[in-house]
């Protein structure tokens, strides 16, 4: 990947228990592609990932939740899993900044469960996405257009079914945040 992203700074935003590839993979595409990757979180100094079936690795967070705004960032990733997304979409800062980024027209980057987070900021209505199947419905009901695809690109949204998918999640993910 070339170093498109010079000078950009994208927030990951994670909870307790995001599926840890899903953080591990995109930040290093970023990072490879020049931007400061960063991990938000409400949880405090670090956060723990989720591998399959088991707890992952704990990781440094790089800003707190309450102390971080949309107008720092260039762009947002919301990894899966199904706790982390479940944690951040009844956490009304964590709603209010994935709605920020919306808000300031950035690119957004969702992949598995996000989609969770991205219903309860009110910011699915009318988007083309795709998703974990299992919340399919959850989007449909939100207003979603769900499509059954490795990758949709919807304006400034990006999102992606589940790891199988995080190769072509990577690459146009990194040509949003680099066009947008």
């Amino acid at each position: 990947m070339s170093q498109r992203l010079d000078g950009k700074r994208v927030a990951l935003l994670v909870a307790d228990g995001f599926e840890q590839i899903e953080l591990t993979e995109p930040k290093q595409a970023l990072e490879q592609a020049g931007a400061r990757a960063e991990i938000v979180s409400p949880a405090g100094d670090q956060v723990k990932g989720w591998q399959h079936t088991d707890w992952g690795d704990v990781f440094d967070v790089d800003a707190a939740l309450d102390s971080a705004s949309a107008s720092d960032y260039d762009a947002l990733v919301l990894p899966g899993g199904v706790m982390s997304p479940d944690r951040l979409r009844s956490n009304k800062q964590a709603v209010a900044f994935v709605r920020d980024f919306f808000n300031q027209n950035k690119p957004v980057a969702a992949i598995c469960h996000g989609g969770w987070t991205l219903i309860e900021a009110d910011v699915v209505r009318g988007r083309r996405m795709t998703s974990y199947p299992s919340i399919q419905t959850d989007l449909k009901n939100a207003g979603a257009n769900w499509v059954d695809e490795e990758v949709v690109v919807d304006d400034n949204l990006v999102t992606s079914r589940s790891p199988d998918d995080l190769p072509a999640f990577n690459a146009h993910m990194v040509e949003k945040i680099a066009s947008g």
